[in-house]
């Protein structure tokens, strides 16, 4: 028989004999652990592991044993398969720095997301995508057709079978009721001068302030505008002798390298959520 390795993630109320039972039925169904990592968070009271496992046993015996254990000890949990990509949608405005990255990564560096469209307000990012081969979806958003923007976004979500959307410097805020729908799938890059330098050329705004550091922060999005739980961050030092464009630059380097990070975090299923928070096993 052919071997299988699988992801084990979980979270539930801490309570001892956690591990004990999960290990259990691991080893039952012949199970060898390659990786195991595991967290308690004395501020909620809930525990999370991360279990990498080969094993001979048919999946569907194995969810069956982790069924059990999961209504005993109130765990949410999923088991997939290493390394296989996660169904994505990648969502950009005009600037085209982290869906390069992105795009190039999926293709030469095994990030294992497999892109199944690009969606922009604009039609600046077609020939990228086209080069990488990737459908491209325009869909123009205004105040007026924001409502059947989204609902052609949400058809083109249902019909493609998204797992996750990533918003590659898209420029456009997501309505409550998309952000519910989407809870927890959906994954923003911002400049981490935010919220201290709102609105327009935030670099121009921090270099008129003389910062020292510059970063990104990469969160899933909420209904709460830039309040998502943070699953990365980074910075870079700057000098007062770099200019805006220079620090738009190494901003943006900052950003496309978090998010790259972000999105392979979610994709190997480390990061899973502690209410307003994130357990993160890189």
């Amino acid at each position: 028989m052919s071997s299988a390795h699988l992801i084990l993630a979980l979270s539930c109320p801490d309570r001892p004999g956690i591990v004990h039972a999960v290990s259990g039925v691991l080893v039952e169904h012949g199970g060898n652990i390659t990786e195991s990592q595991q967290f308690g968070d004395p501020s909620t009271g809930l525990f999370f592991m991360r279990v990498q496992v080969e094993t001979q046993a048919p999946r569907g015996e194995l969810e069956e044993g982790l069924a059990g254990i999961a209504q005993e000890f109130a765990m949410t949990w999923k088991l997939d398969e290493v390394g296989r990509p996660v169904r994505t949608l990648i969502m950009a405005s005009k600037d085209a720095h982290c869906l390069v990255d992105l795009l190039f990564r999926q293709r030469f560096q095994r990030l294992p997301i497999e892109v199944v469209g690009v969606v922009a307000n604009h039609p600046d990012l077609e020939p990228i995508a086209s080069f990488y081969g990737a459908p491209f979806h325009h869909i123009p958003v205004t105040k007026d057709t924001k409502a059947e923007a989204e609902h052609a976004l949400m058809q083109l979500v249902r019909e493609q079978d998204v797992e996750l959307v990533v918003l590659a410097r898209y420029m456009q805020i997501l309505s409550e009721e998309l952000t519910a729908e989407l809870e927890g799938r959906v994954i923003n890059i911002h400049h981490s001068f935010l919220p201290s330098f709102k609105g327009a050329r935030p670099y121009a705004q921090a270099h008129g302030r003389g910062v020292k550091l510059i970063g990104a922060t990469a969160h899933y999005v909420t209904a709460d505008l830039d309040e998502g739980p943070i699953i990365e961050q980074d910075v870079e030092r700057v000098t007062h002798a770099d200019d805006v464009a220079e620090m738009v630059a190494r901003g943006q380097d900052v950003e496309r390298r978090v998010l790259a990070r972000a999105v392979r975090w979610h994709a190997e299923h480390r990061v899973l959520l502690d209410g307003r928070r994130t357990v993160v096993f890189p």
